[in-house]
């Protein structure tokens, strides 16, 4: 049974840290910036792809420290992604955010994970996270071009308009409810 919460955090308000500078870092850290472009984003590693310092260039707010991990690196960080292919170093990683508290992804180990990521369909200012509860990402991933093709680019007009009638909408919290609910159920 998946028990997962579903949350949407505003990431460009938080401190992220990502440990790893190869594929999977590359993987990660694209994810964050393609998702909230402003985001504050460390990330370190030994070795860092030329693919992330290019992204770096383009993001103001990716700051690249070529450097082995130390838990030091996670003062004042609110979250933490990791994606080393050293098991020693990724579970070091989760134990040192344990201790302080920080919520910690590590990349292909749900086991150390506290959250995943999930795969996002976007289309317009509407986002449909896809999770498998850590089972494959694989099926995410694919699912998520599935939803991709079938929704329609216009889907932001409807949320313009909803937005706009939603606003002009008078009555208490009930009343507006109903009143969306009356508009939006052609969508079925």
């Amino acid at each position: 049974m998946n028990t997962l919460f579903p949350i949407f955090v505003k990431v460009e308000q938080l401190q992220l840290l990502i440990v790893g500078g190869g594929y999977v870092g590359l993987e990660k850290v694209t994810a964050v910036l393609s998702n909230a472009p402003a985001a504050p984003v460390t990330l370190v590693a030994p070795e860092i792809r030329d693919e992330i310092r290019e992204l770096a260039g383009q993001y103001p707010n990716l700051t690249l420290v070529t450097d082995l991990y130390h838990k030091n690196y996670l003062t004042g960080k609110d979250l933490v992604i990791v994606g080393t292919n050293d098991k020693a170093v990724n579970q070091q990683i989760q134990q040192d955010c344990k201790a302080q508290k920080i919520l910690v992804n590590v990349a292909d180990t749900p086991a150390l994970c506290d959250f995943y990521l999930s795969s996002v369909v976007k289309k317009g200012d509407l986002k449909i996270a896809v999770s498998t509860n850590g089972k494959s990402p694989t099926f995410a991933k694919r699912f998520r071009e599935v939803l991709e093709e079938i929704l329609p680019d216009s889907l932001q007009e409807t949320l313009d308009n909803l937005t706009q009638i939603r606003n002009k909408l008078k009555g208490d919290f009930q009343e507006k409810l109903e009143r969306l609910n009356e508009i939006t159920r052609v969508m079925k």
